[in-house]
Protein backbone atom coordinates (compact mmCIF):
# COMPACT_ATOMS: atom_id res chain seq x y z
CA UNK A 1 0.00 0.00 0.00
CA UNK A 2 1.34 3.08 -1.19
CA UNK A 3 2.01 5.64 1.78
CA UNK A 4 -0.93 8.37 2.33
CA UNK A 5 -3.66 5.34 1.42
CA UNK A 6 -6.49 5.07 4.08
CA UNK A 7 -7.56 1.41 3.31
CA UNK A 8 -11.69 1.14 3.98
CA UNK A 9 -12.65 -2.73 3.74
CA UNK A 10 -16.37 -2.75 1.95
CA UNK A 11 -18.50 -4.94 4.06
CA UNK A 12 -21.82 -6.71 2.22
CA UNK A 13 -23.97 -9.73 1.99
CA UNK A 14 -21.65 -11.88 -0.12
CA UNK A 15 -18.47 -11.37 2.20
CA UNK A 16 -19.64 -10.36 5.81
CA UNK A 17 -19.38 -14.05 6.50
CA UNK A 18 -15.99 -14.44 5.25
CA UNK A 19 -14.94 -10.92 7.28
CA UNK A 20 -16.72 -11.84 10.75
CA UNK A 21 -14.06 -12.82 12.53
CA UNK A 22 -10.94 -10.40 11.48
CA UNK A 23 -14.27 -7.30 12.24
CA UNK A 24 -15.11 -9.39 15.58
CA UNK A 25 -11.02 -9.58 16.42
CA UNK A 26 -10.47 -5.83 15.39
CA UNK A 27 -13.87 -5.26 18.16
CA UNK A 28 -11.95 -6.99 20.90
CA UNK A 29 -8.36 -5.52 20.22
CA UNK A 30 -8.93 -1.81 19.81
CA UNK A 31 -8.16 0.62 22.37
CA UNK A 32 -10.96 2.93 21.03
CA UNK A 33 -13.62 2.33 18.48
CA UNK A 34 -15.42 5.04 16.11
CA UNK A 35 -18.68 4.90 14.66
CA UNK A 36 -20.73 6.92 11.77
CA UNK A 37 -23.77 6.15 9.71
CA UNK A 38 -25.59 7.17 6.49
CA UNK A 39 -29.33 7.23 6.54
CA UNK A 40 -32.18 7.65 4.81
CA UNK A 41 -33.33 11.25 6.45
CA UNK A 42 -34.48 12.73 10.04
CA UNK A 43 -37.68 14.69 9.19
CA UNK A 44 -39.08 17.43 10.42
CA UNK A 45 -36.11 19.82 11.28
CA UNK A 46 -37.86 22.17 13.67
CA UNK A 47 -38.42 19.78 16.20
CA UNK A 48 -34.53 18.88 15.97
CA UNK A 49 -33.85 21.96 17.56
CA UNK A 50 -36.49 22.43 19.92
CA UNK A 51 -34.77 24.06 23.49
CA UNK A 52 -36.38 21.36 25.34
CA UNK A 53 -34.00 18.59 25.22
CA UNK A 54 -36.67 16.07 25.81
CA UNK A 55 -38.59 17.09 22.54
CA UNK A 56 -35.50 16.79 20.82
CA UNK A 57 -34.82 13.63 21.69
CA UNK A 58 -38.49 12.19 20.38
CA UNK A 59 -38.47 13.99 17.21
CA UNK A 60 -34.80 11.58 16.84
CA UNK A 61 -36.59 8.75 18.09
CA UNK A 62 -39.46 9.22 15.68
CA UNK A 63 -37.16 9.77 12.98
CA UNK A 64 -35.27 6.58 13.84
CA UNK A 65 -38.61 4.42 13.69
CA UNK A 66 -39.40 5.70 10.50
CA UNK A 67 -36.20 6.01 8.59
CA UNK A 68 -33.14 3.20 8.43
CA UNK A 69 -29.07 3.02 8.56
CA UNK A 70 -28.19 2.76 5.00
CA UNK A 71 -24.84 2.18 6.02
CA UNK A 72 -21.92 1.53 9.18
CA UNK A 73 -19.07 2.87 9.29
CA UNK A 74 -16.75 1.11 12.18
CA UNK A 75 -13.16 2.60 12.87
CA UNK A 76 -10.77 0.42 15.14
CA UNK A 77 -7.98 1.81 16.61
CA UNK A 78 -5.44 -0.25 18.38
CA UNK A 79 -2.54 1.52 20.18
CA UNK A 80 0.91 0.32 19.61
CA UNK A 81 2.87 0.90 22.58
CA UNK A 82 5.75 -1.27 21.33
CA UNK A 83 6.41 1.83 18.70
CA UNK A 84 5.18 4.78 20.24
CA UNK A 85 2.74 6.06 23.38
CA UNK A 86 1.18 7.40 19.91
CA UNK A 87 1.03 5.17 17.50
CA UNK A 88 -2.32 3.30 16.67
CA UNK A 89 -3.00 0.74 14.22
CA UNK A 90 -6.20 1.49 12.59
CA UNK A 91 -9.33 -0.80 10.93
CA UNK A 92 -11.64 0.59 8.99
CA UNK A 93 -14.83 -1.17 8.00
CA UNK A 94 -17.91 0.28 5.62
CA UNK A 95 -21.08 -1.73 6.27
CA UNK A 96 -23.50 -1.32 3.35
CA UNK A 97 -26.94 -2.54 4.79
CA UNK A 98 -30.71 -2.96 4.26
CA UNK A 99 -33.52 -2.54 6.42
CA UNK A 100 -36.13 -5.18 5.46
CA UNK A 101 -39.00 -3.34 6.65
CA UNK A 102 -40.55 -0.44 5.20
CA UNK A 103 -38.87 2.77 5.71
CA UNK A 104 -38.90 6.36 4.98
CA UNK A 105 -36.20 7.64 2.05
CA UNK A 106 -35.99 11.41 1.63
CA UNK A 107 -35.53 12.63 -1.95
CA UNK A 108 -33.46 15.06 -1.09
CA UNK A 109 -31.00 12.68 1.27
CA UNK A 110 -30.84 10.43 -1.94
CA UNK A 111 -29.97 13.17 -4.48
CA UNK A 112 -27.25 14.35 -2.19
CA UNK A 113 -25.50 10.78 -1.21
CA UNK A 114 -25.96 10.32 -5.06
CA UNK A 115 -24.21 13.00 -5.46
CA UNK A 116 -21.45 11.93 -3.57
CA UNK A 117 -20.96 8.29 -4.64
CA UNK A 118 -23.75 6.78 -2.50
CA UNK A 119 -24.50 3.42 -4.64
CA UNK A 120 -28.02 2.64 -4.02
CA UNK A 121 -27.60 -0.26 -6.88
CA UNK A 122 -25.33 -1.60 -4.41
CA UNK A 123 -26.91 -1.25 -1.31
CA UNK A 124 -30.31 -2.95 -2.40
CA UNK A 125 -28.33 -6.01 -4.62
CA UNK A 126 -25.56 -6.83 -1.92
CA UNK A 127 -26.96 -4.70 1.48
CA UNK A 128 -26.71 -6.69 4.49
CA UNK A 129 -29.83 -7.43 5.92
CA UNK A 130 -31.56 -6.04 9.54
CA UNK A 131 -34.59 -6.00 11.22
CA UNK A 132 -34.85 -2.95 13.48
CA UNK A 133 -36.58 -2.69 17.27
CA UNK A 134 -36.91 -6.05 19.57
CA UNK A 135 -35.26 -9.44 18.73
CA UNK A 136 -37.00 -11.94 17.13
CA UNK A 137 -36.38 -15.23 18.49
CA UNK A 138 -32.84 -16.43 19.21
CA UNK A 139 -30.92 -14.38 16.90
CA UNK A 140 -28.02 -14.00 19.20
CA UNK A 141 -26.30 -17.35 17.45
CA UNK A 142 -26.45 -15.88 14.02
CA UNK A 143 -23.99 -13.71 11.82
CA UNK A 144 -25.93 -10.88 11.56
CA UNK A 145 -25.85 -6.61 11.96
CA UNK A 146 -27.71 -6.91 15.17
CA UNK A 147 -24.89 -9.18 16.68
CA UNK A 148 -22.41 -7.93 15.29
CA UNK A 149 -23.43 -4.64 17.48
CA UNK A 150 -23.50 -7.13 20.49
CA UNK A 151 -20.24 -7.78 20.02
CA UNK A 152 -19.18 -4.05 19.92
CA UNK A 153 -21.03 -3.82 23.10
CA UNK A 154 -19.50 -6.86 24.37
CA UNK A 155 -15.92 -4.89 23.74
CA UNK A 156 -16.33 -2.79 26.04
CA UNK A 157 -14.07 -0.05 24.69
CA UNK A 158 -14.72 3.62 24.57
CA UNK A 159 -17.17 4.69 21.84
CA UNK A 160 -16.72 7.55 19.54
CA UNK A 161 -18.93 9.87 17.59
CA UNK A 162 -19.23 12.93 16.25
CA UNK A 163 -22.22 15.15 17.05
CA UNK A 164 -23.20 11.64 18.12
CA UNK A 165 -27.11 11.76 20.01
CA UNK A 166 -28.79 10.88 16.49
CA UNK A 167 -26.07 8.44 15.96
CA UNK A 168 -26.86 6.60 19.04
CA UNK A 169 -30.89 7.19 18.68
CA UNK A 170 -30.60 5.30 15.45
CA UNK A 171 -27.94 2.65 16.29
CA UNK A 172 -30.50 1.46 19.48
CA UNK A 173 -33.23 1.47 17.16
CA UNK A 174 -32.09 -0.34 14.43
CA UNK A 175 -29.47 -3.02 15.51
CA UNK A 176 -30.40 -3.25 19.42
CA UNK A 177 -34.49 -2.30 20.93
CA UNK A 178 -37.43 -0.35 21.01
CA UNK A 179 -36.36 3.25 22.09
CA UNK A 180 -37.54 4.02 25.28
CA UNK A 181 -39.67 6.69 25.57
CA UNK A 182 -38.26 8.72 28.39
CA UNK A 183 -34.36 10.35 27.56
CA UNK A 184 -33.70 9.42 31.08
CA UNK A 185 -33.98 6.11 30.44
CA UNK A 186 -32.43 6.04 26.96
CA UNK A 187 -28.89 7.72 29.11
CA UNK A 188 -29.48 5.19 31.65
CA UNK A 189 -29.12 2.04 29.61
CA UNK A 190 -26.06 3.76 26.97
CA UNK A 191 -24.41 4.06 30.31
CA UNK A 192 -24.62 0.08 30.85
CA UNK A 193 -24.44 -0.86 27.66
CA UNK A 194 -21.12 1.53 26.95
CA UNK A 195 -19.15 1.52 30.37
CA UNK A 196 -15.90 2.69 29.04
CA UNK A 197 -17.60 5.90 28.02
CA UNK A 198 -19.10 7.93 24.92
CA UNK A 199 -16.69 10.61 23.56
CA UNK A 200 -17.94 13.34 20.73
CA UNK A 201 -15.36 14.67 19.22
CA UNK A 202 -17.78 17.77 17.88
CA UNK A 203 -17.95 18.66 21.94
CA UNK A 204 -14.46 18.09 21.95
CA UNK A 205 -13.83 20.51 18.81
CA UNK A 206 -15.47 22.94 20.66
CA UNK A 207 -14.96 22.97 24.46
CA UNK A 208 -11.32 21.04 24.47
CA UNK A 209 -9.20 21.95 21.39
CA UNK A 210 -11.66 25.23 21.33
CA UNK A 211 -11.34 25.24 17.45
CA UNK A 212 -13.41 28.08 15.74
CA UNK A 213 -15.61 25.91 13.53
CA UNK A 214 -16.42 21.88 14.67
CA UNK A 215 -18.19 20.38 11.43
CA UNK A 216 -16.41 16.92 11.02
CA UNK A 217 -13.63 17.61 8.38
CA UNK A 218 -12.70 21.05 9.36
CA UNK A 219 -11.95 19.45 12.93
CA UNK A 220 -10.24 16.78 11.16
CA UNK A 221 -8.29 18.65 9.15
CA UNK A 222 -7.43 21.02 11.86
CA UNK A 223 -5.81 18.24 13.97
CA UNK A 224 -4.13 16.88 11.43
CA UNK A 225 -2.37 20.24 10.42
CA UNK A 226 -1.29 20.80 14.21
CA UNK A 227 -0.20 17.10 14.23
CA UNK A 228 1.88 17.90 11.44
CA UNK A 229 3.57 20.76 12.77
CA UNK A 230 4.10 18.60 16.74
CA UNK A 231 5.99 16.41 14.24
CA UNK A 232 8.15 18.41 11.87
CA UNK A 233 8.99 20.17 15.29
CA UNK A 234 9.67 16.62 16.85
CA UNK A 235 7.09 17.08 19.48
CA UNK A 236 5.11 14.26 20.69
CA UNK A 237 2.30 13.38 18.02
CA UNK A 238 0.20 10.91 16.87
CA UNK A 239 1.07 8.27 14.05
CA UNK A 240 -1.37 5.99 12.32
CA UNK A 241 -0.65 2.98 10.10
CA UNK A 242 -2.88 0.74 8.21
CA UNK A 243 -2.87 -2.86 7.57
CA UNK A 244 -1.15 -4.69 4.51
CA UNK A 245 -4.03 -6.70 3.01
CA UNK A 246 -3.23 -9.53 1.30
CA UNK A 247 -3.92 -9.92 -2.39
CA UNK A 248 -7.21 -12.11 -2.04
CA UNK A 249 -9.15 -9.37 -0.32
CA UNK A 250 -7.93 -6.28 -2.95
CA UNK A 251 -11.29 -6.18 -4.31
CA UNK A 252 -12.86 -5.36 -0.86
CA UNK A 253 -10.92 -2.41 -0.27
CA UNK A 254 -11.30 1.08 -1.51
CA UNK A 255 -8.11 2.99 -1.11
CA UNK A 256 -8.34 6.94 -0.77
CA UNK A 257 -5.28 9.12 -1.43
CA UNK A 258 -5.05 12.30 0.09
CA UNK A 259 -2.27 14.28 0.95
CA UNK A 260 -2.07 16.79 4.04
CA UNK A 261 -3.10 19.38 1.81
CA UNK A 262 -5.45 19.12 -1.44
CA UNK A 263 -3.64 19.59 -4.50
CA UNK A 264 -6.02 22.35 -5.68
CA UNK A 265 -4.67 24.63 -2.41
CA UNK A 266 -2.39 26.29 -4.43
CA UNK A 267 -4.39 26.44 -7.57
CA UNK A 268 -7.34 28.21 -5.91
CA UNK A 269 -5.48 30.73 -4.45
CA UNK A 270 -3.91 31.28 -7.67
CA UNK A 271 -7.07 31.11 -9.37
CA UNK A 272 -8.64 33.66 -6.43
CA UNK A 273 -11.44 31.86 -5.99
CA UNK A 274 -13.35 33.25 -2.15
CA UNK A 275 -13.91 31.12 0.60
CA UNK A 276 -17.76 30.22 0.54
CA UNK A 277 -18.55 31.96 3.65
CA UNK A 278 -21.71 29.96 5.09
CA UNK A 279 -19.69 26.68 3.98
CA UNK A 280 -16.38 28.15 5.73
CA UNK A 281 -18.93 28.22 8.97
CA UNK A 282 -21.14 25.32 8.96
CA UNK A 283 -19.73 22.55 6.35
CA UNK A 284 -22.38 22.91 4.56
CA UNK A 285 -24.19 25.42 1.67
CA UNK A 286 -27.48 25.49 -0.02
CA UNK A 287 -25.70 25.79 -3.36
CA UNK A 288 -23.83 22.54 -2.95
CA UNK A 289 -21.36 21.69 -5.58
CA UNK A 290 -23.14 24.32 -8.30
CA UNK A 291 -21.29 27.12 -5.55
CA UNK A 292 -19.06 29.12 -7.40
CA UNK A 293 -16.98 29.76 -4.30
CA UNK A 294 -14.46 27.56 -2.79
CA UNK A 295 -15.34 24.95 -0.02
CA UNK A 296 -11.29 24.08 -0.38
CA UNK A 297 -10.89 23.34 3.76
CA UNK A 298 -7.29 24.13 3.45
CA UNK A 299 -8.46 27.69 2.33
CA UNK A 300 -11.14 28.03 5.07
CA UNK A 301 -8.62 26.97 7.95
CA UNK A 302 -5.68 29.45 6.35
CA UNK A 303 -8.26 32.00 6.30
CA UNK A 304 -9.14 31.53 9.76
CA UNK A 305 -5.70 31.51 11.22
CA UNK A 306 -4.82 34.68 9.41
CA UNK A 307 -7.33 36.27 10.73
CA UNK A 308 -7.25 34.78 14.59
CA UNK A 309 -3.64 36.19 14.31
CA UNK A 310 -4.62 39.39 13.12
CA UNK A 311 -7.14 39.28 15.85
CA UNK A 312 -4.17 38.62 18.76
CA UNK A 313 -2.28 41.56 17.36
CA UNK A 314 -4.88 43.73 17.19
CA UNK A 315 -5.40 42.88 21.23
CA UNK A 316 -1.64 43.60 21.55
CA UNK A 317 -1.58 46.53 20.35
CA UNK A 318 -4.08 48.09 21.60
CA UNK A 319 -3.76 46.63 25.45
CA UNK A 320 0.04 48.56 24.82
CA UNK A 321 -1.12 51.50 23.57
CA UNK A 322 -3.42 51.53 26.39
CA UNK A 323 -0.48 51.15 29.21
CA UNK A 324 0.93 53.62 27.42
CA UNK A 325 -1.73 55.98 28.18
CA UNK A 326 -2.38 55.20 31.41
CA UNK A 327 0.10 53.22 33.67
CA UNK A 328 -1.68 53.82 36.75
CA UNK A 329 -4.63 51.70 35.66
CA UNK A 330 -2.69 48.89 33.99
CA UNK A 331 -3.38 46.08 36.35
CA UNK A 332 -7.00 46.85 36.23
CA UNK A 333 -7.13 46.82 32.53
CA UNK A 334 -5.20 43.42 32.80
CA UNK A 335 -7.78 42.48 34.86
CA UNK A 336 -10.62 43.49 32.78
CA UNK A 337 -8.73 42.15 29.89
CA UNK A 338 -8.75 39.00 31.07
CA UNK A 339 -12.37 38.93 31.84
CA UNK A 340 -13.34 39.53 28.32
CA UNK A 341 -11.37 37.10 26.95
CA UNK A 342 -13.38 34.18 29.14
CA UNK A 343 -16.24 35.73 27.55
CA UNK A 344 -15.46 35.68 24.14
CA UNK A 345 -13.11 32.94 24.23
CA UNK A 346 -13.30 31.23 27.08
CA UNK A 347 -14.99 28.75 29.42
CA UNK A 348 -18.62 29.53 29.07
CA UNK A 349 -18.78 29.45 25.71
CA UNK A 350 -16.32 27.88 22.59
CA UNK A 351 -15.04 30.46 20.65
CA UNK A 352 -17.08 31.20 17.15
CA UNK A 353 -15.75 32.33 14.19
CA UNK A 354 -17.99 35.35 14.19
CA UNK A 355 -15.59 36.34 17.51
CA UNK A 356 -12.32 36.70 15.27
CA UNK A 357 -14.41 40.86 15.25
CA UNK A 358 -13.18 43.90 16.36
CA UNK A 359 -14.36 44.90 19.64
CA UNK A 360 -16.58 47.34 18.12
CA UNK A 361 -18.40 44.14 15.97
CA UNK A 362 -17.13 45.16 12.73
CA UNK A 363 -14.98 42.49 10.46
CA UNK A 364 -11.56 43.41 10.53
CA UNK A 365 -10.72 44.99 7.28
CA UNK A 366 -8.80 43.25 4.55
CA UNK A 367 -10.76 39.86 5.72
CA UNK A 368 -13.62 37.82 4.50
CA UNK A 369 -15.32 37.59 7.89
CA UNK A 370 -17.89 35.08 7.75
CA UNK A 371 -21.22 36.49 8.66
CA UNK A 372 -23.02 35.64 12.02
CA UNK A 373 -24.55 31.99 11.45
CA UNK A 374 -28.32 32.34 10.24
CA UNK A 375 -31.07 31.73 12.17
CA UNK A 376 -31.83 28.56 10.47
CA UNK A 377 -28.49 26.42 8.57
CA UNK A 378 -28.62 23.12 9.64
CA UNK A 379 -26.19 20.50 10.44
CA UNK A 380 -28.46 17.72 10.25
CA UNK A 381 -27.81 15.97 6.56
CA UNK A 382 -28.77 12.46 6.44
CA UNK A 383 -25.88 11.42 8.77
CA UNK A 384 -26.05 10.08 5.68
CA UNK A 385 -24.80 13.05 5.38
CA UNK A 386 -23.41 14.42 8.51
CA UNK A 387 -25.89 15.45 11.10
CA UNK A 388 -22.92 17.31 12.37
CA UNK A 389 -22.97 20.81 10.95
CA UNK A 390 -24.88 22.76 14.20
CA UNK A 391 -28.26 21.60 13.94
CA UNK A 392 -28.71 25.05 14.86
CA UNK A 393 -28.79 25.66 11.07
CA UNK A 394 -32.31 23.25 10.28
CA UNK A 395 -34.46 25.41 9.60
CA UNK A 396 -32.87 27.21 6.67
CA UNK A 397 -31.92 23.86 5.18
CA UNK A 398 -36.14 23.06 5.65
CA UNK A 399 -36.63 26.30 3.37
CA UNK A 400 -33.81 25.48 0.95
CA UNK A 401 -33.37 20.84 1.41
CA UNK A 402 -36.10 19.15 3.35
CA UNK A 403 -34.06 16.21 3.61
CA UNK A 404 -32.69 15.03 7.04
CA UNK A 405 -29.60 14.54 8.94
CA UNK A 406 -28.86 13.29 5.70
CA UNK A 407 -28.36 17.11 4.51
CA UNK A 408 -27.35 18.78 6.81
CA UNK A 409 -24.92 16.88 8.70
CA UNK A 410 -24.02 16.07 5.22
CA UNK A 411 -23.17 19.27 5.90
CA UNK A 412 -20.21 18.39 7.86
CA UNK A 413 -19.32 15.61 5.14
CA UNK A 414 -20.29 16.93 1.97
CA UNK A 415 -17.96 18.78 0.59
CA UNK A 416 -16.44 18.98 3.23
CA UNK A 417 -15.71 15.30 3.58
CA UNK A 418 -15.29 14.53 0.04
CA UNK A 419 -12.06 16.46 -0.25
CA UNK A 420 -10.74 14.86 2.75
CA UNK A 421 -9.01 12.02 4.43
CA UNK A 422 -5.61 11.34 5.21
CA UNK A 423 -3.33 8.82 4.94
CA UNK A 424 -0.99 7.31 6.92
CA UNK A 425 -1.92 10.24 8.78
CA UNK A 426 1.39 11.23 11.13
CA UNK A 427 3.74 8.46 9.84
CA UNK A 428 4.18 9.71 8.22
CA UNK A 429 -11.92 37.67 -1.47
CA UNK A 430 -11.31 39.08 -4.19
CA UNK A 431 -13.89 41.00 -6.02
CA UNK A 432 -14.12 39.25 -9.09
CA UNK A 433 -17.13 38.64 -11.95
CA UNK A 434 -19.27 35.49 -10.71
CA UNK A 435 -18.59 33.70 -13.84
CA UNK A 436 -14.92 34.06 -13.51
CA UNK A 437 -15.37 32.73 -9.76
CA UNK A 438 -17.59 29.91 -11.01
CA UNK A 439 -14.82 28.99 -13.63
CA UNK A 440 -12.13 28.99 -11.43
CA UNK A 441 -14.14 26.95 -8.60
CA UNK A 442 -14.63 24.23 -11.40
CA UNK A 443 -11.34 23.65 -12.33
CA UNK A 444 -10.26 23.85 -8.83
CA UNK A 445 -12.81 20.90 -8.34
CA UNK A 446 -11.98 19.39 -11.06
CA UNK A 447 -8.31 19.28 -10.18
CA UNK A 448 -9.66 17.24 -6.95
CA UNK A 449 -10.34 14.17 -9.28
CA UNK A 450 -12.61 11.11 -8.37
CA UNK A 451 -11.60 11.95 -4.32
CA UNK A 452 -14.18 14.85 -4.23
CA UNK A 453 -16.69 12.90 -7.21
CA UNK A 454 -17.02 9.47 -6.60
CA UNK A 455 -17.86 7.38 -3.40
CA UNK A 456 -16.54 10.19 -1.50
CA UNK A 457 -19.44 10.45 1.17
CA UNK A 458 -18.65 6.80 3.50
CA UNK A 459 -19.22 6.38 6.92
CA UNK A 460 -16.38 4.09 6.80
CA UNK A 461 -14.34 7.48 6.23
CA UNK A 462 -16.25 9.37 8.28
CA UNK A 463 -15.50 7.24 11.07
CA UNK A 464 -11.75 6.90 10.15
CA UNK A 465 -12.15 10.84 10.62
CA UNK A 466 -13.65 10.62 14.25
CA UNK A 467 -11.32 8.46 15.43
CA UNK A 468 -8.59 10.05 14.26
CA UNK A 469 -10.16 13.55 15.85
CA UNK A 470 -10.13 12.05 19.18
CA UNK A 471 -6.72 10.41 19.29
CA UNK A 472 -5.46 14.02 18.62
CA UNK A 473 -7.16 15.29 21.23
CA UNK A 474 -6.69 12.24 23.99
CA UNK A 475 -2.81 12.49 23.29
CA UNK A 476 -3.22 16.33 23.70
CA UNK A 477 -5.00 15.38 27.11
CA UNK A 478 -2.37 13.02 28.14
CA UNK A 479 0.84 15.97 27.92
CA UNK A 480 -1.42 18.08 30.06
CA UNK A 481 -2.70 15.47 31.92
CA UNK A 482 -1.92 14.76 36.06
CA UNK A 483 -4.11 12.82 37.53
CA UNK A 484 -4.40 8.84 37.73
CA UNK A 485 -4.89 5.93 36.14
CA UNK A 486 -8.31 5.69 38.16
CA UNK A 487 -9.68 8.46 35.93
CA UNK A 488 -11.61 7.63 32.75
CA UNK A 489 -10.49 7.41 29.51
CA UNK A 490 -9.83 11.14 28.48
CA UNK A 491 -12.22 12.45 31.84
CA UNK A 492 -12.68 16.03 29.98
CA UNK A 493 -14.82 15.02 27.47
CA UNK A 494 -16.05 10.97 28.97
CA UNK A 495 -19.92 10.74 28.85
CA UNK A 496 -20.65 14.12 27.56
CA UNK A 497 -22.71 14.63 23.93
CA UNK A 498 -22.98 18.22 21.72
CA UNK A 499 -26.27 20.06 21.78
CA UNK A 500 -26.81 22.94 19.39
CA UNK A 501 -27.51 25.53 20.87
CA UNK A 502 -26.63 24.44 24.26
CA UNK A 503 -24.08 25.73 26.15
CA UNK A 504 -23.56 22.72 28.43
CA UNK A 505 -23.21 18.73 26.45
CA UNK A 506 -26.22 16.01 27.49
CA UNK A 507 -24.66 13.67 30.09
CA UNK A 508 -25.01 10.33 29.69
CA UNK A 509 -25.26 9.05 32.91
CA UNK A 510 -27.66 6.70 35.40
CA UNK A 511 -29.91 8.88 37.12
CA UNK A 512 -31.17 8.17 39.94
CA UNK A 513 -35.15 8.95 38.93
CA UNK A 514 -34.73 7.02 35.91
CA UNK A 515 -34.65 3.06 35.29
CA UNK A 516 -32.90 1.28 32.54
CA UNK A 517 -35.62 -0.35 30.27
CA UNK A 518 -37.40 -3.77 30.21
CA UNK A 519 -35.79 -3.97 26.97
CA UNK A 520 -32.33 -3.22 27.79
CA UNK A 521 -32.23 -5.35 30.54
CA UNK A 522 -33.44 -8.43 28.70
CA UNK A 523 -30.73 -7.58 26.19
CA UNK A 524 -27.90 -7.23 28.68
CA UNK A 525 -28.51 -10.37 30.20
CA UNK A 526 -28.42 -11.53 26.28
CA UNK A 527 -25.06 -10.06 25.96
CA UNK A 528 -23.61 -11.26 28.42
CA UNK A 529 -24.91 -15.06 28.62
CA UNK A 530 -23.84 -15.61 24.86
CA UNK A 531 -20.32 -13.45 24.87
Amino acid sequence: MARGQVPVVDVQSDNFTELWPSMVLALRTATFIAVDTELSGLGTRKALLSPCIDERYKAVCNAARTRSVLSLGVACFKQLPEKSENTFLCQIYNLTLLCTEDYVVEPQSVQFLVQHGFDFNKQYSQGIPYHKGNDKGNESQIQSVRTFFLELIRAKKPLILHNGLIDLVFLYQCFYAHLPDSLGTFTSDLSEMFPAGIYDTKYASEFETRFVASYLEYAYKKCKRENSKLKDSSSQHISVEFCNYPANMSRYIDYRHCSLEEASHSEGEANKVPVCEKFSAYGWCPNGVKCPQSHNIDLIIDEDDKLCEKVKKRKHRRKRRKNAEEPGKTLEQESSGKEMELIQNGEEEPPRKQSCYDTDGRPLEGENSTAMEPEGSSDTSTHGGRQEEDLRSTEETAAVSPSAKGNARNSDQVEGKSEVLAGMVSTNHPDIPETEAACAARKQNASQGPCSQVGTHRAGFDAFMTGYIMAYVWMLKKRKSTGTDAEPWCPDCHNKLYLSGKSVPLQIVKSSFSKSSTAHNQKMKLVWATG
